[in-house]
């Protein structure tokens, strides 16, 4: 059957009802529809070639279409697919288990598999909530029930996970089904303080955390945070000893500690885990995304031998933790999360990344004398460039001009795919990027963002 492109696009706006993506604008566009990808770059039906700039919603690692990516998940494909992780077990699970506890914190001796970032934190709040109940039922029964989470936060988008979220753009619209949740002041550097004074931030937050916690520790069961990066607020990067100031504050106030690096792990900060950068050891860690290195969904909720051992017991105690999902450690995805990971070690992945944030730093320079980049913001290979239309008042563009997507579009045309957040332009660099695509990939976000935004405030005077 040949299908022609017009076909593909006509169906793709009939019937595909894609994910954050307002359906009404997107049809009146030509879409994007990508074929085939080859190391940093997608293709698309058209033959069109791209450099992708955002790791295809931050999950690629060594590019596309690796070859030792490819034989792993063959070489699985041929023994087995699937089978059931609920009471019996399958090789690459236990594997990369192992693999998993070995490359964490040392603390982290279990993993619990899942299918995707959301589920991997869902996870983690169930157990914590579980926990306190089976450690002493008579002290915390109907207490430590509640989670703190930061302003800004996003954690997923399963009932639990956008419970603990913070960002009403997404989740105000579900409010009546969520548990209320705790909320703290997020360490935005740029928007708490007039010359972006990050000492100043971080010891606002962390003293508006610690009056929090004085007050309701004794409700509070967890508390979750992206370590370093608040990703789908914009790359908001903590100032440093922020994250370590949390870890500090949860261990004094008896709070377990959930980090969810989900965005932030397998290299995106420049190390494995962006815990290691502070010496922090969370109760729970929630790994996804480029856990596969961009190939199949396989999420983890890694925790500590004294949470895990609060749930045995005898059948009829009923201490099970009843949660589980049909491709719990999915053999094909846990074998080219092995061999991900053993890409990383053997090629020495992450030696390679120093040279190339500090190249990404000095090119981002530039970007801080546009007359509407109100802040520049890059922790490792993640970086947030925050557009506005006066940098005295720091006020964004109105919404209706859409100017982000326009400079999306811009880049597109250029030859690179990227993606905003809110007034945000998010680079994601897959991290085996050359520095010479890097480069490109800088050099064409500065010209798309140059051109856009000048146009875009000239038709607002």
């Amino acid at each position: 059957m040949t299908v022609s492109i017009y076909d593909l696009e006509t169906w793709d706006k009939e019937y595909v009802w894609h994910p954050f993506t307002q359906m009404k604008v997107y049809r009146q566009e030509k879409p994007l529809i990508i074929e085939r990808g080859e190391g940093s770059y997608l293709y698309d039906i058209e033959g069109k070639k791209y450099l992708d700039g955002y790791s295809s919603l931050w999950v690629n690692v060594h590019g596309h279409n690796h070859p030792e990516l490819n034989a792993a998940l063959t070489e699985q494909a041929g023994k087995i697919a699937h089978s059931t992780l609920l009471g019996s077990a399958n090789v690459p699970s236990i594997l990369l288990a192992k693999k998993l506890v070995d490359n964490t914190p040392p603390n982290l001796t279990k993993v619990f598999y899942s299918d995707s970032g959301s589920t991997s934190v869902e996870i983690a709040l169930k157990m914590a909530y579980q926990y306190w109940k089976l450690k002493d039922p008579a002290r915390f029964s109907g207490k430590k029930s509640k989670f703190i989470s930061l302003r800004e936060a996003y954690h997923g988008d399963t009932i639990g996970s956008v419970s603990v979220g913070g960002m009403d753009t997404f989740h105000h619209i579900f409010k009546p089904l969520l548990f209320d949740r705790l909320e703290a002041p997020a360490p935005y550097t740029y928007r708490l303080t007039e010359n972006n004074d990050e000492e100043a931030c971080k010891t606002m937050c962390l003293d508006a955390l610690e009056a929090i916690l004085k007050e309701r520790h004794s409700e509070v069961a967890g508390l979750i945070i992206e370590p370093l990066v608040q990703g789908a607020a914009g790359m908001i990067t903590a100032p440093v000893g922020f994250l370590r100031g949390v870890r500090e504050l949860c261990t004094r106030y008896n709070v377990l500690m959930i980090a969810d690096e989900v965005a932030v792990g397998f290299g995106r900060t420049g190390t494995l885990f962006a815990c290691e950068q502070e010496q922090v050891e969370p109760d729970f860690l929630c790994i996804a995304k480029g856990l596969t290195a961009g190939y199949l969904p396989l999420a983890a909720t890694l925790t500590t031998e004294e949470i895990f051992e609060a749930f045995l017991g005898e059948p009829e105690e009923l201490r099970t933790f009843f949660h589980g999902h049909t491709y719990t450690g999915n053999q094909l995805a846990c074998a080219v999360a092995l061999k991900n990971i053993e890409l990383i070690e053997r090629e020495d992945l992450l030696a390679t990344l120093p040279n190339k944030i500090n190249f990404l730093a000095q090119k981002l320079i530039p970007f801080r004398e546009l007359p509407h980049v109100g802040d520049v913001r890059q922790q490792g290979m993640m970086i947030g460039i925050e557009l506005v239309q006066e940098k005295a008042s720091k006020k964004t563009f109105p919404a209706q001009m859409q100017v982000e997507h326009q400079v999306i579009l811009r880049a597109r045309m250029g030859g690179a795919i990227i993606r905003p957040l809110g007034p945000v332009i998010v680079l994601m660099p897959i991290l085996s990027m050359s520095t010479g695509e890097l480069e490109q990939l800088i050099d064409i976000t500065y010209e798309a963002i140059a051109t856009v935004t000048v146009r875009a405030h000239a038709l607002q005077r």
